[in-house]
């Protein structure tokens, strides 16, 4: 990973780690660094993860079908198994 990603590998190690560690994940939105948040757009059906200033680690719930709320949100304390998508930045 060092190799890949250089300086982003601690702190891609480190959200890769709390997403493992989390029983659910709306633990996620508890750490307030994570900026864990749901995706719009191209990227509907994604959420993400705040690794630097620009990069994201991209992932989807790996729930079918995926768990929802009575409003039709995604119910994120259903959701404990992910699907790594990318490390991108996307801005």
């Amino acid at each position: 990973m060092q190799k890949r990603f250089g300086q982003l590998a601690r702190k891609l190690n480190q959200r890769m780690k709390e997403l493992a560690d989390a029983q659910h994940l709306a633990v996620m939105k508890t750490i307030p660094a994570a900026r864990c948040h749901e995706l719009s757009g191209a990227r509907s059906g994604e959420l993400a993860v705040d690794v630097s200033g620009n990069y994201r680690l991209v992932f989807r719930p790996n729930h079918h079908p995926l768990p929802r709320k009575d409003d039709g949100g995604l119910n994120w304390e259903s959701v404990n198994s992910i699907t790594i998508i990318a490390v991108v930045d996307y801005h």
